[in-house]
């Protein structure tokens, strides 16, 4: 099993190597399991995922700060590869504070993605 350095360390490489690597998205433990028994090398949490599995939509106003990390949280205990976790805008409008709040190797996980805006007027007009 790896340490917390170590998966980063694998996490890095698989990102750095000359072929693509697939990596999929658990929503709960139980799918993380089910994704680490098939032979994937790393997983990413999913946002969507997850709130759909709750029957709830994939927005700011459904998932909050503390539910989605306790949801990463429970994914990473499931399995021992490394884990990308969702962190939607990262929990704030400015750079620093979602640095702060979200530090690597917060609960485990190996590092963290922010893919969201906050202000999602110019998405949604494209819709």
């Amino acid at each position: 099993m790896l340490d917390q350095e170590g998966k980063y360390k694998l996490l890095k490489a698989l990102h750095q190597r000359d072929s693509a690597f697939v990596i999929p998205n658990p929503w709960d433990a139980g799918s993380a399991r089910l994704l680490s028994s098939l032979g994937f090398e790393a997983l990413a949490t999913t946002s969507a995922g997850y709130a759909f599995s709750k029957g709830k939509l994939d927005s700011f106003a459904s998932l909050g700060r503390g539910e989605i990390l306790e949801n990463a949280a429970e994914i990473v205990q499931a399995t021992d590869l490394p884990v990308v976790a969702d962190l939607e805008d990262g929990f704030g409008a400015a750079p620093e504070p979602c640095a702060e709040d979200n530090p690597p190797g917060e609960r485990g996980r190996t590092c963290g993605r922010i893919d969201r805006r906050r202000d999602r007027r110019s998405r949604q007009a494209n819709l």
